[in-house]
């Protein structure tokens, strides 16, 4: 590129575009270094006063780097920019030729401006099948819309010019808006126009036919003929080619026809206006292209970044579209339009249509794909040509009830159906979660829809180009998926059992809480335990923090939290996600055992404190008695400094040295003469043994906690032999009976002449000595008479 750049005539424009790789490849590589340091933070830079003597290009530019990835709040991988690759240079660019153009002279900036917002205006027309139509671009997306609305009110309001508001307060304008168009759409509207919140309108979508995120007509022309009755005038209507939330399209030839009949402006917005690129386009995306104004978002379809947004429309006098803004006759409003000029001649009209394809072959390959896979419900308007895919885990138990329904079921009770709802969302939740994670460059979107629920959105369109998705990508989300699925449904089998032994186990309660996507969430009742009240109880959050400690002790595939994550309710255990091998039981029991390990070791710390504080009490009153007698005993004199010594000297005193021991086990207070005069401490009494469990499962080795045992034919081969033989051996232990065991405890060693295990089992040993018990004492004394 440099070669190239050197045959440029302009030495700026040559510098300029070298400096520009220059800075470019400078932060990409602090970027590079900055990622294979493992997450070592930059320091983020004090603001300081302005230099007096300036900085270097260098300096400055490693400033903005550490702005850009120092930020100490952020995770590390959140520090990660957009991959630019060279179309996105020449975007950039743009803005920098942008600055250097407007120092030209008038009439060379007037002709060049003029050309840039022709040749790009002509290219998008033709490209996007919108003939002779004019362009507006605009940095904001709403903002193109907005214009528009004016210019529909100057076009309708022939006196607004004149009068201004009293035109609108005496016939109020509506604006009609999809209920399933973006959210603060119409409230953006509103404040840039400066009109009241009753001046929109919000049509409902189908609730019987068709598709629930398409405009409902039949509804519109009603709310159109009232507004009319009404002495309003019906001014715009806001159509969708592609929902914001699943990418459904209106009936955009049907609202054309209806609002010609009654002079309404049809705007059209939404992603699958991209579509309008490719050689194949749906009868309802075609029949945007008669529409009188659309607004386009190629910044993201194609991966430039900082283009403006572009809207499209088509008006005959130039007077109303100047006074409503769509036109300047400034050049730098017309320089808008100068990144996208160099970006779309740098990938040709093949290289726009290959990045729309691409995306749009993404969505339906990971269509084809999770047709494929169970309890995966897609979403989809129209199978052959939507960029849009959005599914959710939908999987219907045995009893259980109907879930996600549009009409609500008489029978079902409201509280049923929506704690259920919640489940599922809390399930899909966290399944778009743990996709996003795994496959971050899919560039998958959590959202939650007013009649589906949570649901996960892939819209190639908008990140494809981005985040440079693949089909490697789409395959590795569905195998993701795959895995996944497994875990969930498990969860679902799991979470009865797991409230009904939480249930059947004293001390522990079961807490309903539908927005966790574990097994449940599980609460230890404490003695002191107020079960009328909710509110944060110290001592059972100190249980409950122990209790969790104890259990991430376990290393179990289990993963278990504290919660609830606002303070002002009493603390619980969340238990996480699981597979088919869990033991329930276990888990309950061994939840409930080590609970009340830990609120009996408190209560044993408790008690032993206040003993220890009484015993320290007790300790000093009798040692300051024991003083007070010493002193009697040796008397006044001996406490004085000189005389004291002599007459110890002539009279020594024999005192012994006593004090007080405590003893912790005994929870006694005792003298320490015996210590000081055997040179011994006393061992107390034993302490009791440490409670247990009531059952404790034995573990085959390297299987870990709440796992259920092999039950395979495998498992039992290679278990058998030695289970069989601590099996015999237990049966002869026990057939001995205690005569037996008794013996073995007083004779370990056999008498040379006594009788060998051979012979005691033969049958007329064994009568003979039931008949005769006595003779067994003279065989022991007289060893002679046995040979």
């Amino acid at each position: 590129m440099d070669a190239s750049l050197e045959k440029i005539a302009d030495p700026t424009l040559a510098e300029m575009g070298k400096n520009l790789k220059e800075a470019m490849k400078m932060l990409e590589d602090s970027q590079r270094r900055a990622e294979e340091e493992n997450g070592k933070k930059i320091t983020g830079d004090i603001p300081g006063p302005l230099q007096g003597s300036g900085q270097d290009m260098v300096s400055i530019l490693q400033l903005v780097q550490n702005l850009m990835h120092g930020d100490e709040d952020e995770a590390p991988q959140s520090t990660r920019i957009q991959n630019i690759g060279e179309q996105g240079h020449i975007a950039l660019l743009g803005h920098s030729l942008g600055a250097y153009i407007s120092t030209l002279d008038k009439e060379k900036l007037r002709k060049l401006t003029t050309r840039i917002l022709s040749d790009t205006t002509l290219w998008l027309c033709r490209i996007f099948r919108y003939e002779n139509g004019c362009a507006y671009f605009h940095e904001e997306e709403r903002e193109g819309l907005a214009k528009i609305c004016r210019l529909a009110i100057h076009s309708r309001y022939e006196d607004f010019v004149v009068d201004g508001f009293n035109v609108l307060y005496n016939k109020k304008p509506v604006i009609y808006l999809s209920a399933a168009a973006r959210p603060g759409l119409g409230q953006y509207l509103c404040n840039q126009l400066g009109l009241p919140f009753p001046c929109l309108c919000r049509v409902p979508c189908n609730t019987m036919f068709g598709s629930q995120h398409q405009m409902d007509i039949a509804f519109l022309e009603k709310l159109i003929k009232d507004d009319i009755e009404r002495g309003k005038l019906p001014l715009l209507l806001v159509a969708n080619a592609g929902t914001a939330a699943v990418g459904h399209t209106d009936k955009i030839g049907r609202l054309k026809e209806l609002c010609e009949h009654y002079g309404i402006w049809l705007h059209v917005e939404g992603v699958n206006l991209a579509t309008l690129a490719l050689g194949y386009v749906s009868s309802s995306v075609l029949a945007a292209t008669k529409c009188d104004s659309m607004t386009l978002t190629p910044g993201p379809w194609l991966g430039l970044p900082a283009v403006p947004a572009v809207t499209l429309y088509k008006h005959d006098d130039p007077a109303l579209t100047l006074v409503a803004g769509l036109t300047s006759n400034k050049p730098a409003d017309k320089l808008r339009a100068l990144p996208l000029w160099l970006s779309l001649q740098y990938l040709g009209l093949d290289g726009i249509v290959e990045r729309i394809k691409h995306a749009c072959q993404l969505s339906q390959r990971l269509q084809e794909s999770l047709k494929k896979v169970n309890h995966i419900k897609i979403l989809v308007e129209d199978e052959l040509s939507s960029p849009v895919v959005v599914f959710r885990f939908c999987q219907e138990l045995p009893g259980s009830d109907p879930v996600l329904k549009a009409v609500p079921v008489p029978n079902v009770a409201p509280s049923v159906v929506g704690r259920e709802r919640h489940s599922w969302d809390a399930l899909n939740r966290w399944l778009g979660e743990q996709l996003k994670q795994l496959v971050p460059a899919s560039g998958l979107t959590v959202m939650d829809l007013e009649v589906e629920g949570v649901c996960i959105r892939f819209s190639p369109l908008m990140t494809a180009a981005v985040l440079g998705t693949r089909g490697e990508d789409v395959d590795q989300l569905v195998s993701c998926i795959q895995s996944r699925l497994p875990v969930l449904t498990c969860t679902l089998q799991l979470r009865e059992e797991f409230k009904q032994e939480v249930t059947a186990t004293a001390g522990l309660l079961h807490v309903d809480d539908p927005n966790w996507p574990g097994i449940g969430v599980v609460r230890y009742e404490h003695a002191s335990d107020d079960k009328s009240s909710l509110k944060l109880d110290p001592e059972g959050e100190k249980i409950h923090a122990g209790l969790l400690k104890k259990l991430n002790e376990l290393e179990s595939d289990l993963t278990f939290k504290m919660g609830p994550e606002y303070k002002s309710m009493k603390s619980c255990i969340y238990v996480g996600m699981a597979s088919d091998d869990v033991d329930i039981s276990e888990l309950v029991e061994t939840i409930a055992v080590t609970a009340r390990e830990i609120e009996e070791n408190s209560r044993l710390l408790e008690n032993m404190t206040e003993v220890v504080r009484k015993g320290i009490q007790e300790a000093q009153v009798q040692l300051q008695k024991a003083n007070e007698e010493r002193l009697l005993e040796e008397g006044v004199l001996r406490q004085i400094p000189v005389v004291g010594s002599v007459l110890n000297w002539f009279s020594p005193v024999q005192a012994s040295q006593k004090g007080r021991t405590f003893n912790l086990t005994a929870g006694s207070l005792e003298s320490t003469e015996h210590t000081y005069v055997y040179k011994v401490q006393g061992t107390g009494v034993t302490p009791p043994p440490t409670p247990s469990g009531t059952r404790t499962k034995q573990r085959l080795p390297g299987q870990k906690p709440f796992k259920r045992s092999l039950r395979g034919s495998d498992a039992l081969s290679e278990t058998s032999s030695v289970s069989h033989i601590e099996d015999l051996e237990n049966m002869e232990h026990l057939s001995g009976g205690p005569e037996q065991a008794a013996l073995e405890t007083s004779s370990p060693e056999l008498h040379p002449g006594a009788p060998t295990p051979q012979d005691a089992e033969q049958p007329g040993v064994l009568q003979n000595r039931t008949q005769h018990p006595e003779d067994d004492q003279p065989q022991v004394e007289e060893p002679d008479s046995l040979r």
